[in-house]
């Protein structure tokens, strides 16, 4: 079951070769985490859409409110025959009709797609996770780095090369060689009770769980947050590495190339996250 366009049917029927999402990746989109029909960080995620939607010059409906957009996600949630308390849901925006890179119109379609998820809260995911620098290609420092897109082929080749080569996940540079974040979560780095995370500057995602570890971290008195470059030499130095996103909350690496390291403040923070989304 799908929700395309708000109605809720078997398949949005949508013809890929008449698509622009398809054609041009002319498409944005949102990956949301929904625990007991409650549309986690609603919020940030509305307000990262339409500002993605204004900066690719799609045009927003006014009917498009945050109101609107979770009525449409949670009566796709209602709707599906497996019964679970968690569920993966995909919101993605695409412009209308064709063109060729001039679309003839600025109007807007959606689908929303909805996955059950097996683990109703947050856990980590392996005990061992092993990450390694991809290097075939480079994230450039520029605003649409930081949106999310369909342009996503350093994701999808670098997700085959870490797959060919027994890693779990790899590392991203940008085009002045620091390291910014994983194949699909920001990256978090802890050096004794400092923790380091690169600035959306430097071409990372603006992740909506990047962002509630940044607001769970300032209200630990123990550890100081610095949003700053990281380059590969750092990595070697670091006592902690994590990875976040929403979907997955936290998984710790635990190890790169030689270097090993230590789990503490990912489960911390993890606990600290299990119990907000209980409370909220």
């Amino acid at each position: 079951m799908v929700n395309y366009n708000g109605t809720i049917q078997q398949s949005s029927s949508v013809v890929i070769e008449q698509n622009r999402g398809f054609l041009f990746g002319d498409c944005v989109f949102e990956t949301m985490r929904i625990f007991d029909k409650k549309v986690l960080f609603l919020e940030d995620h509305y307000f990262r859409l339409m500002a993605s939607m204004r900066i690719f010059r799609m045009e927003i409906p006014m009917e498009f409110t945050m109101e609107f957009m979770e009525e449409q996600i949670l009566s796709l949630v209602n709707a599906q025959e497996i019964n679970a308390l968690s569920y993966r849901v995909r919101l993605s925006v695409f412009r209308k009709d064709l063109g060729l890179y001039l679309p003839k119109t600025n109007d807007i379609a959606y689908v929303i797609t909805c996955f059950p998820i097996e683990n109703d809260m947050y856990i980590i995911h392996s005990a061992n996770y092993e990450v390694e620098l991809y290097k075939d290609a480079y994230i450039t420092k520029q605003l649409f780095s930081s949106l999310k897109s369909n342009n996503k082929m350093v994701q999808v080749v670098g997700s085959v090369f870490a797959a060919e080569n027994g890693y779990d996940n790899c590392l991203l540079l940008n085009d002045e060689k620091n390291v910014i974040e994983a194949l699909q979560g920001n990256l978090f780095m802890r050096n004794g009770n400092t923790l380091i995370t690169p600035p959306i500057t430097d071409g990372c995602l603006n992740g909506i769980m990047r962002k509630q570890i940044l607001n769970f971290i300032k209200k630990k008195q123990q550890y100081n947050v610095i949003e700053q470059s990281i380059s590969p030499f750092d990595l070697q130095k670091a006592d902690e590495l994590f990875i976040t996103n929403v979907i997955s909350g936290i998984q710790p690496v635990t190890k790169y190339r030689k270097k090993e390291y230590q789990v503490q403040l990912a489960y911390e923070l993890l606990q600290d996250l299990n119990v907000y989304i209980r409370l909220n």
